[in-house]
């Protein structure tokens, strides 16, 4: 809708010029530009769709993590211990929360295999293998914030890419502008309008890709870091329970 309404905009201007080939639509200046600047919207075009497949994606993705991490939250606070946590959180739809609890309790347990039936009989962690649990919690975080983050980066790329493709399809036109110009031995706005059509309609579609590619991207990078410092409160919550069992 946003390239639509810039792209009527250009042909009004070209139009009240007194240019642009007869051009009376958007479509007409695509179809009229010359094939470097054609190629250059068709690979805009393609960003476009990739960038809007990627924004509904990873919508729908933190959506799914926000409703986990809320089942999660509230498993945690009916939670009497550390075995009564690790029930009902077998019971809830498995998200990046109940695995990293699940990768932590394991690692426990691999250290203190009793430890949730006969916590007499066990003693707590060592400080070195408390912190090797620390580092395999912050394994699982990074775990589950790269998986999180995938189609982010090509959010960047088509960000910051397509505004340069746009400015090579408005050097484009601008050339032909100058080559009008000599064929025709004349700076009529009839020999100049084609090429600053060229220019106009790819400026707008580049930054008519990019602006929400960007939009995009900075809110689910904001999102990311949301739910990493969430994953990592957890996990010191997680070591925390076990301080206040006794089990470290």
């Amino acid at each position: 809708m946003a390239t639509e309404a810039l792209l009527s905009a250009a042909t009004a201007w070209i139009q009240a010029a007194g240019g642009g080939g007869g051009a009376s639509s958007p479509w007409d200046l695509v179809l009229q530009a010359t094939l470097p600047t054609q190629i250059i919207l068709m690979v805009l075009a393609v960003f476009s769709l990739l960038s809007w497949i990627l924004i509904f994606w990873k919508w729908s993705e933190f959506r799914s993590l926000e409703d986990a991490g809320d089942r999660f939250v509230e498993s945690m606070e009916r939670a009497g211990g550390l075995e009564d946590m690790r029930e009902r959180l077998r019971m809830i739809e498995e998200s990046p929360y109940t695995r990293t609890f699940e990768e932590g309790i394991e690692f426990f347990l691999d250290l203190r295999p009793r430890a949730l039936t006969d916590e007499r009989s066990q003693e707590g962690l060592t400080p070195a293998q408390l912190d090797t649990l620390r580092l395999v919690l912050d394994k699982g975080l990074a775990e589950e914030r790269d998986d999180l983050g995938h189609g982010l980066s090509w959010l960047a790329i088509i960000g910051s890419v397509s505004p340069l493709l746009g400015l090579l399809g408005t050097v484009v036109g601008v050339m032909n502008s100058f080559v009008n110009i000599t064929a025709q031995g004349s700076a009529s706005i009839a020999a100049v309008a084609p090429g600053i059509a060229e220019a106009l309609i790819s400026t707008v579609v580049g930054l008519a890709v990019a602006i929400p590619a960007v939009i995009a991207y900075n809110h689910y990078a904001s999102k990311l870091g949301l739910f990493a410092s969430e994953l990592e409160g957890f996990a010191s919550e997680f070591v925390g329970t076990l301080a206040r069992e006794g089990r470290v």
